[in-house]
């Protein structure tokens, strides 16, 4: 018999550590703190790389202007070994993304790269005075300007077309 109550004393001793165990889990929740807000996203300047690429890429870059404080510029870069690559993220009023991609990389390349995956629509539109087309399909919609000077620009990303058009619209070349 003595068995037996070895037996009863393990399967008691397993359910009291067991709930020291939920005590202690319930403790640390409760005094840890929780950050549950989304993190403020830190606002780039781009202005010394935009004077940068325009100095060095072989076509005009495009860079917004007049855009609303709402819009935070989070990423900016030039590269001009890659096919004078020029690239500038926002954040947008909205929370959603768009960017800002040129190159003079072969188009088709770029603007698989630059959308995400996306494809042609035989949606187009007239922004400031040129025909962009529009891109869906992929990761990113995108709207894109194939130049006339071996360049290519795209504005894309997880914004609707009417944001990715107030970016096309705001963009200037000088």
């Amino acid at each position: 018999m003595a068995g037996a109550n070895g037996k009863q004393k393990s399967a008691r001793d397993m359910i009291l550590s067991l709930g020291l165990i939920v005590i202690a889990a319930w403790v640390i929740y409760l005094f840890i703190p929780h950050d549950d807000h989304t993190p403020d996203i830190k606002r780039v300047d781009y202005r010394v790389e935009l004077l940068t690429a325009r100095r060095a890429a072989s076509y005009p870059v495009a860079a917004p202007e007049g855009l609303p404080e709402t819009w935070k510029a989070t990423s900016v870069r030039f590269d001009g070994a890659d096919f004078d690559s020029w690239h500038l993220g926002f954040h947008a009023p909205d929370g959603e993304y768009v960017t800002v991609e040129q190159s003079t990389q072969k188009r088709a390349e770029f603007i698989d790269e630059a959308s995400q995956g996306s494809t042609a629509t035989k949606a187009t539109e007239e922004i400031g005075g040129s025909t962009w087309t529009r891109y869906t399909g992929g990761r990113y919609d995108a709207l894109v300007l194939e130049g006339t000077d071996g360049s290519t620009t795209v504005v894309a990303g997880t914004a609707p077309f009417e944001r990715l058009t107030e970016m096309a619209k705001a963009l200037k070349t000088a």
